[in-house]
């Protein structure tokens, strides 16, 4: 399987800054204009919408279910993303995903801040999402793909002796 994502990359401005809310279920509640622009999108076409409409199909299964098992246990996650737009491009992104909370300290939702990436860093995370790719590929069981690329990342992560978080931040 290739790591080709959609169509042209849109490159973020050093600046920039994407924010955005969802609700407990990942239904966007809020964003800022430069998360609509990047994504190709308007403001009002992404509020209400599963914020998996942007995801990329050069995006690992895995690395979704490691960001959700971790921000649905009240953990934050750093995480290299590439999502996809609205006119079927996409765009690179370093990802601070973290919980809202209410006054009790329940969760509500969830917020994220996306910057720019380094271009080393997604050089260098590029493999990594392609093996985790190959790895899902091999199943018609999508569940099984699953599994067998969580696996496969986490052995990675342990013979580096490092968390998903350090792995990332190193980069």
């Amino acid at each position: 399987m290739s790591l080709q994502a959609e169509g042209i990359e849109r490159v973020m401005g050093e600046d920039d800054l994407i924010v955005s809310k969802t609700d407990k279920k990942g239904w966007i509640t809020y964003c800022n204009k430069t998360c609509a622009d990047i994504a190709e999108y308007k403001i009002e076409e992404l509020i209400g919408m599963p914020h998996s409409i942007l995801r990329s199909e050069a995006m690992p299964r895995c690395v979704f279910k490691l960001l959700w098992d971790k921000i649905s246990q009240g953990n934050e996650i750093f995480a290299f993303v590439v999502n996809k737009t609205k006119n079927n491009n996409h765009y690179w992104v370093f990802a601070h995903v973290t919980p809202s909370r209410d006054e009790a300290g329940n969760i509500t939702g969830y917020h994220s801040n996306r910057r720019k990436p380094f271009p080393e860093a997604v050089e260098k995370i590029k493999p990594l999402y392609k093996a985790l790719l190959d790895e899902e590929a091999k199943y018609k069981n999508r569940k099984e793909g699953l599994a067998a690329s969580t696996a496969l990342l986490n052995s990675i992560l342990e013979e580096k002796g490092v968390s998903y978080d350090e792995f990332v931040l190193s980069l």
